[in-house]
């Protein structure tokens, strides 16, 4: 019996993996949780005007196997040359084509308030749905806690989108705290709410909101109990870090012992996460026990790495099974 059931277990499928030059730790520590997986190179040059120079070594060598890029698209200036590599992978006769995007750049630009506002969550959507089809079919988009869960419908026919979350990471290293049993989870808004609570649902939850004072927007605890509790604020991203404060300012004043953060996307342009301060014992209002991000960003990894109170949860084994799906 044992004989006949390891018979049935699927092999592992064989991924060549390709990345660009910001991606290549989280390509290198992807390869490493799996033998399945093998890292290739692609060379990113570029000609005197500027313009992408690209070549893709030992294309013949990737005909008819699983493939997949993992892309960084952390600034308008490196989309056109990953973009370009992009659509010239699936047309090399491979048998499918993964894109693996941690970070959708513009989900928060999905929506038209005024006549003349451009959605450039859709636009980027639409550039993504016409990458060619690869001899097995539209290619898979595998990306991570896309801002707004209707922007699933802007995808065409054409592409795949698979939404993962880094979630299961965060209640993997909270199950390792010491006080894991007075952990509560609270939620800025309640867009977090709505995005997060049923991944979160065994935690004693706290809703925040904002509301208006005259001219200015004050974060006040909608439901739940913060007092003797070590209390983690969960969101989909970051970018300027006021939000997160205020809630922390909000949450120390009712009593929080300790107060955490977890995001999945750690942008903080201009450096705004050395807005966090490190908490190590007794004055929540002033400082955080933990920032959890991911690596979906790598410039922020590369910044705030080893610095107090940040904490890097890797996205590496959750991208790896998902190129086996």
């Amino acid at each position: 019996m044992a004989a006949a059931s390891n018979s049935a277990v699927k092999p592992a499928k064989k991924v060549c993996l390709f990345c660009c030059a910001e991606t290549e730790a989280l390509a290198q520590r992807i390869a490493a949780e799996s033998d399945a997986i093998e890292l290739r190179s692609i060379k990113w040059r570029t000609f005197d005007d500027g313009f992408p120079n690209l070549f893709i070594p030992n294309a013949h060598g990737i005909r008819g196997q699983h493939v997949a890029f993992l892309a960084s698209f952390s600034s308008p200036a490196v989309i056109f040359e990953q973009l370009s590599v992009i659509y010239a992978l699936p047309k090399l006769f491979i048998s499918s084509f993964t894109l693996v995007l941690p970070f959708f750049p513009t989900g928060t630009s999905e929506r038209m308030e005024d006549e003349g506002d451009v959605a450039t969550a859709f636009t980027l959507a639409r550039i993504l749905s016409n990458i060619p089809t690869s001899k097995g079919g539209p290619t898979s988009l595998v990306t991570f806690d896309i801002h707004a869960l209707q922007e699933r419908f802007y995808f065409g026919d054409n592409i795949l989108p698979c939404f993962e979350s880094g979630i299961p990471l965060l209640k993997n290293r909270l199950q390792q705290l010491p006080d894991s049993d007075k952990i509560s989870i609270a939620f800025p808004d309640d867009g977090a709410w709505k995005r997060f609570h049923k991944q979160l649902q065994h935690f004693p939850t706290i809703v925040c909101n904002k509301v208006r004072m005259g001219d200015q927007r004050i974060v006040r605890i909608k439901e739940g109990d913060a007092a003797g509790r070590h209390v983690v604020i969960v969101d989909d991203l970051v970018q300027s870090g006021g939000t997160l404060i205020e809630c922390q300012k909000v949450l120390a004043a009712h009593g929080a012992a300790k107060i955490s953060a977890y995001v999945t996307h750690g942008i903080f342009p201009k450096r705004s996460w050395q807005r966090f301060e490190h908490d190590n014992g007794g004055h929540p209002e002033k400082g955080l026990t933990y920032f959890w991000i991911t690596d979906s960003c790598p410039h922020t990894v590369k910044e705030v790495k080893s610095k107090l109170p940040f904490e890097i949860l890797s996205l590496s084994g959750s991208i790896a099974a998902a190129l086996q799906i």
